[in-house]
């Protein structure tokens, strides 16, 4: 085979960036990973062919240096953060391709409000959205809702720290059902005078669209079911199921529409609340960086990280493969806290509408251990020592608790 150009990964530290090295390294391609923690899980992949610190300050002061020293053709990143600050670096630096989205691109996907307007015209079923303002009358308001509802942040990046300098806590999701409840929630927040986006709550199940988009079109395309989620009421992946490429047809032309009315560029998820039972999609959000059930889509073949470096990189126009269908992954770590939140504290379960099944599910994570289409987020047989290094600091975080 011949040599590939190298490719840099930003943040070694997560399940996303491992399978993005996995990826990468198993198509040949030398994969240099920055990392804060030198003990991040993805930097004892074999596939990781060397770990630099991550120097203090922005992307601009020392990557242009990283770049020349490697001699890298591609550079990855996977938090929001970093894609915010690469993005103010040049599409290129040398003959190595920045590979984050565009900031007014990226812009848009992180402000729902933003991304729920484009959807709206785009044809999509979108949830009742209110964003609430100084001035309005907060009371007369919460009594026209309906409930229950959901609240979330329009822009979490940059809600963040202002959230943390006033001393208040950043939650993804929020459940409310009653007006007072929801009063209660905007009051909470009247010191910063911003407040969170006030959605419908959708019943269904979690249902991830994911597309790779070049000029317009979607050159690659997966997607899946969210079985369980951490925390149980809606979050990280912790089980999730392929789905056959023939279901959702017409849902998944509708986001490639939508990406394609974002102007985007890149991988992208897609992701509905789906309810079977009325064939309703309804539009959450759109993820504009590689998102958290990656490793299943490497699993099944459906390789982003690898489609985005052959088609910039390399150049490649040739059609990627039909991704498999049938296999389901595991997140261990949190797929575990989510078995002992539902068996042992259900009462912390925000969502109304969440169903307990404790022993269904007692029997089911156990019987997953057997399942012959089960994968793993972390742990594979060809690349074990990042599990093996992901146990360890599990011990050592439970005997520092201990102590």
């Amino acid at each position: 085979m011949t040599a590939r150009p190298v490719a840099l990964v930003i943040g070694l530290e997560n399940a996303i960036s491992l399978t993005i090295v996995r990826e990468l390294g198993g198509h040949g391609v030398p994969v240099h990973g920055v990392a804060r923690d030198p003990m991040a899980v993805a930097a004892v992949s074999r596939h990781c062919a060397g770990v630099v610190r991550r120097p203090e300050g922005p992307a601009a002061d020392w990557l242009p240096d990283l770049i020349a020293r490697t001699g890298a053709a591609a550079v990855f990143a996977i938090s929001e953060n970093d894609l915010l600050d690469l993005g103010d670096l040049p599409a290129r630096i040398g003959n190595c391709h920045i590979l984050v989205p565009r900031p007014d691109r990226l812009e848009q996907v992180l402000d729902k409000r933003r991304t729920l307007a484009v959807a709206g015209q785009a044809g999509l079923r979108v949830p009742q959205t209110w964003q609430p303002q100084a001035g309005e009358d907060f009371t007369a308001r919460a009594a026209d809702m309906h409930y229950p509802l959901v609240a979330k942040w329009a822009n979490p990046p940059e809600i963040m720290p202002v959230l943390a300098d006033a001393g208040l806590e950043w939650l993804k999701t929020e459940y409310v059902r009653t007006p007072d409840q929801l009063v209660a929630l905007l009051r909470r927040h009247e010191s910063i005078r911003r407040w969170p986006l006030i959605q419908q709550y959708c019943r269904g199940v979690g249902l991830g669209q994911m597309l790779y988009m070049q000029d317009g079109r979607a050159t690659l395309r997966f997607q899946h079911r969210r079985l369980h989620e951490w925390p149980p009421e809606g979050g990280v992946s912790t089980l999730c199921r392929a789905e056959p490429a023939e279901a959702h047809g017409a849902q998944m032309d509708l986001s490639e529409t939508l990406l394609r009315a974002l102007g985007w560029d890149g991988p992208a998820m897609v992701e509905y609340r789906y309810d079977a039972a009325t064939g309703d999609y309804w539009l959450m959000e759109v993820n504009g960086r590689y998102w958290g059930s990656l490793p299943l889509a490497w699993h099944c073949g459906a390789h982003f990280a690898w489609e985005a470096y052959r088609r910039t990189v390399l150049g490649q126009t040739d059609p990627a493969p039909r991704p498999r269908d049938d296999l389901r992954a595991r997140y261990m770590v949190p797929e575990t806290k989510r078995l002992a939140r539902v068996l042992l504290a259900p009462g912390k379960i925000g969502d109304p509408f969440f169903r307990r099944r404790p022993i269904a599910d007692l029997i089911g994570y156990m019987l997953a251990f057997f399942d012959l289409r089960a994968r793993y987020y972390v742990f594979t047989p060809g690349d074990v020592r990042p599990w093996l290094r992901d146990m360890g600091q599990m011990v050592r975080k439970a005997l520092r608790r201990g102590s």
